[in-house]
């Protein structure tokens, strides 16, 4: 039997994407024994996909730590004798397991070793660079986190892989959303989780902008859910549920015992998810649930749009400077990215509610 190791290391959001790429690959493969090399915590991601594909975590501040631990990584690795290595992440620490693997291939020659194909992942940085420079932008949309995973996987396969798309849980997002609000008698809320952080500030809505978003969305009879783990995030939501008085309907979900398999639990029986261009944009979206993200520095053209998501339910302003940075991590040339600020929190609402 074939086999593959898939590697993605990090980060959240990006290895979420590889999720619907590996589920694909999964069902229209069922022949190919899969195993995906990603940080340990991400594990639930991919468990219960399908009987031929497996994990093996990545511990970098452990057993993995530094060279010999990389090392001690590939013999484990090597003792899986995978027929093709497929590199979705492409920084120094793949680059050193390709390293070895191809070193393998060299002895193989000789009798001595394994025989393995290789490949590495095309991140088509020219077209982003072109998107961003800051003078004449080239606004073309580029290959998708999605297309990229799989023209890597299929490099050395031989095969076809179609990202098909099943259908959309709830059929129409904004219909329902609308009826269920305009149901003054019933007592059914429209549930919606906001996720308003990122992990660059040229991606995080002004806070204080997303507390309105939150007032609006509350007057407007939904029930809302926060998504942020950190401490950081944990005191904001504490002190956003403090003036409002406790409110019932504000909700933080059950970030202990059941981690980050509850949080997907929850977000897929939500109506609608607000968020950043983050990772909780990728978990909604593999989850199954329509997602409103917020764009400011960073652009849909990257490639880095939620699964099945559409950019309709993008919320951003076009401007002679977007985008700025492909990741959001550069400082904004006016001090105060006004992309961001230039949002309303009625602009961000209206496009939940299907009212634009």
């Amino acid at each position: 039997m074939d086999s593959i190791l898939i590697i993605r290391l990090s980060a959240l959001g990006d290895v979420a994407m590889l999720v619907p790429v590996v589920k694909a690959l999964a069902s229209q493969h069922p022949d190919l024994r899969i195993t995906v090399l990603s940080a340990k915590f991400l594990r639930p991601l991919f468990e219960d996909i399908s009987d031929n594909v497996s994990f093996v975590p990545f511990d970098k501040k452990g057993e993995h730590r530094g060279l010999k631990g990389l090392y001690r990584l590939y013999r484990q690795l090597r003792k899986e004798g995978f027929t093709y290595v497929a590199d979705c992440h492409d920084v120094l620490r793949t680059k050193v397991l390709r390293l070895l693997f191809a070193f393998d291939n060299i002895l193989s020659v000789f009798g001595r070793g394994a025989k393995t194909a290789v490949a590495h992942i095309n991140k088509h940085r020219a077209g982003k660079r072109a998107l961003v420079r800051e003078k004449n932008k080239v606004l073309v949309q580029q290959p998708t986190s999605f297309e990229n995973y799989a023209e890597t996987i299929g490099q050395y396969l031989n095969l076809h892989l179609s990202l098909t798309l099943p259908p959309k849980r709830g059929g129409d997002y904004k219909v329902s959303l609308k009826n269920c609000l305009q149901e003054s008698e019933s007592n059914s809320k429209a549930s919606i989780g906001i996720a308003p952080f990122a992990a660059h500030e040229g991606k995080i809505y002004p806070l204080e902008k997303s507390f309105e978003v939150l007032r609006l969305l509350l007057d407007r009879g939904c029930k809302l859910y926060l998504f942020g783990a950190g401490e950081k995030e944990l005191a904001v939501f504490r002190d956003w549920r403090e003036r409002l008085g406790g409110c019932e309907n504000v909700l933080l979900p059950p970030y202990g015992e059941g981690g980050l398999k509850a949080e997907l639990r929850l977000m897929a029986q939500l109506d609608c998810m607000i968020t950043m261009d983050s990772g909780n944009m990728h978990l909604a979206s593999i989850a199954g649930t329509r997602v409103v993200s917020v764009w400011g520095a960073t652009h849909p053209l990257a490639g880095f749009l939620g699964w099945q998501q559409n950019v309709a339910d993008c919320v951003q302003i076009d401007m002679p400077c977007r985008p700025c940075s492909i990741y959001g991590n550069k400082p904004c040339r006016f001090g105060n990215y006004p992309c961001l600020n230039r949002i309303t929190p009625e602009d961000i609402v209206n496009k939940v509610l299907g009212e634009t």
